[in-house]
């Protein structure tokens, strides 16, 4: 098979959702249809193991918190009529749902081509998806819905997409619709299909589906019953008459989410949603770097690093870099050009993860992520490549939520604490700011643990010792020019700059930082400065 068709097979994409919604249950049951597992529940925890000591993995196993975002792939053969012959190559990214390393999710994000987002039928669209789906229209990424837990009572179906239009600003179409939920939950048909899938629990075996080209099939109605038959006809009736019909471009485009029902622990409703994912969603996409748009058919190897996974065994110290391949075809021991060390790289063990395995590969192609060994070498953002000078855009920090300065402990171990402070910052472990007042370190990140995480692996893996100063603060906002060229714009910068003196930082990229310690101060200087755009993430 030719690299330009192994590029055309492949779907790689995220799953994403607020914590239990049902994100890893839903990665699981994915596998066993893949036959990467034969029974759910074996998916490998990415959890740390019982044979670290340390303090930081002991806070890690108390709090059951996934740190690394893992990568699973599996062939897949749909079994409907139009595309049974063709096996599809998919990789998923499972990533971190504790919102205390929500760095990491927003990242993995410009590493996929498209997403599925988890909804708890019961409780909505919760925080942290309504965070992680900003990310997505920012980037135009062509998401599906899933609605989980509908063997529970919830809220109404039509009320959650209301909700999910609502609150995720999108728009939607039903592709499967429930037949009433929680304990009179009987099933799930597929409007996508024209199927019907009846409910039987069952969380490690797939449940079959039967084909009805017309919904007043009274073969329904014996299945389900009069009144839910009617019901379903009913609530048919009502989505063809509000919602749009499905439009592919439209979903590609990011302006149409496809919503699944079902229940991922009882691996329901969980096929209707892959067999349509593979059939609709994007193989590699066009990336845009600094210089031009890469093309994934592009003969020439380019890729990024998107994740740095260090020190996760303490024995070895060892430290992976996460690279999606962005065009071309990636192979083992050929050189590369790591652009911004202007160097030649080779990798001898480049990894990939197939399921619950970590093997070595000789080829990885366009979408592909693959794990190389780092000993160093790189930082989140990096570019490799056949030998073009290319520098990829588009990895978001997000302004953090807690912020504390950071003071030596030990006077004689500054040097270490710098270079441990720089190492981590740019692992994305958290943000630094230098207040331009006073020169003083801020750390910002989005969780309490990360503290504790940075201020043991200072102790520990560069042996220097820190302490935290506490620093209320409610917000850090890039602030930029609404015109490059306006004089006008620039000059108030530089008034805001001054009139703001002590609240102003800089990143560990020397750009402009406001440093608001209220809303009340933010929404006063949005108000005043007109000119002046205040972002939330970096990327702008």
């Amino acid at each position: 098979m030719d690299y330009q068709s192994e590029i055309l097979r492949r779907r790689t994409f995220a799953i994403i959702s607020h914590p239990d919604a049902g994100k890893t249950t839903l990665t699981e049951k994915l596998l066993l249809y893949g036959g990467a597992i034969h029974v759910a529940g074996a998916v490998k925890s990415n959890k740390i193991r019982k044979t670290a000591t340390s303090d930081w993995m002991e806070i890690e196993k108390q709090r059951g918190i996934s740190v690394a975002t893992s990568v699973m792939g599996f062939d897949y053969t749909p079994t409907y009529h139009n595309d049974k012959h063709q096996t599809y190559h998919i990789n998923i990214l499972d990533t971190p749902g504790h919102q205390d390393f929500a760095e990491d999710t927003f990242r993995t994000l410009t590493a996929v081509d498209s997403v599925i987002i988890v909804i708890d039928s019961a409780k909505g669209v919760e925080t942290q998806t309504r965070r992680l789906m900003q990310v997505c229209r920012m980037r135009k990424t062509p998401v599906m819905v899933f609605i989980n837990k509908m063997d529970r009572e919830g809220k109404d179906p039509f009320d959650l997409l209301d909700e999910v239009e609502k609150e995720l600003g999108i728009h939607v179409r039903p592709l499967s619709w429930p037949i009433n939920m929680g304990q009179r939950f009987k099933g799930v048909y597929n409007i996508f299909q024209s199927t019907l899938d009846l409910y039987t629990p069952d969380k490690t075996h797939v449940s079959e589906s039967l084909k009805f080209e017309d919904v007043n099939d009274p073969e329904i109605t014996r299945l389900v019953g009069e009144q839910d038959a009617t019901k379903l006809r009913e609530d048919l009736e009502m989505i063809e008459g509000v919602y749009n019909p499905f439009s592919k471009d439209d979903y590609l485009a990011g302006d149409l989410a496809p919503v699944f029902f079902g229940s991922a622990l009882n691996t329901f409703g969980v096929k209707e949603l892959l067999e349509c994912f593979v059939h609709i969603a994007p193989s590699p996409r066009p990336i845009e770097a600094v210089e031009r748009s890469v093309n994934p058919m592009e003969e020439h190897f380019t890729g990024f690093c998107f994740k740095i996974h260090a020190n996760m065994d303490p024995n070895h110290r060892s430290c992976i870099a996460f690279f999606k391949i962005c065009s071309g075809r990636f192979e083992r021991n050929v050189y590369y050009k790591h652009v911004r060390e202007d160097k030649q790289m080779r990798f001898s063990a480049p990894t990939c993860f197939m399921a619950q395995k970590k093997e070595t590969v000789d080829e990885a192609f366009a979408g592909d992520i693959v794990g190389l060994p780092d000993t160093g070498n790189f930082k989140i953002g990096d570019t490799l490549t056949a030998g073009e000078n290319l520098h990829f855009k588009g990895l978001p920090s997000f302004s953090p939520e807690m912020f504390k300065y950071i003071e030596n402990a030990d006077p004689m171990k500054q040097k270490q604490l710098d270079k441990g402070v720089h190492q981590l910052m740019d692992e994305g472990v958290a943000q630094l700011f230098i207040n331009q007042m006073n020169g003083r370190k801020i750390i910002g990140t989005v969780g309490q643990l990360q503290f504790e995480v940075i201020q043991y692996r200072l102790e520990h893996e560069y042996q220097a010792k820190c302490r935290w100063e506490p620093l209320q603060m409610y917000k850090a906002c890039w602030i930029a020019p609404d015109a490059p060229d306006s004089k006008e714009a620039l000059d108030e910068i530089e008034t805001f700059k001054k009139r703001k003196a002590q609240y102003m930082a800089t990143d560990k990229d020397g750009r402009d930082v406001f440093m608001a310690d209220s809303g009340y101060v933010l929404n006063m200087a949005q108000n005043d400065y007109k000119h002046i755009h205040f972002h939330f993430t970096s990327e702008f």
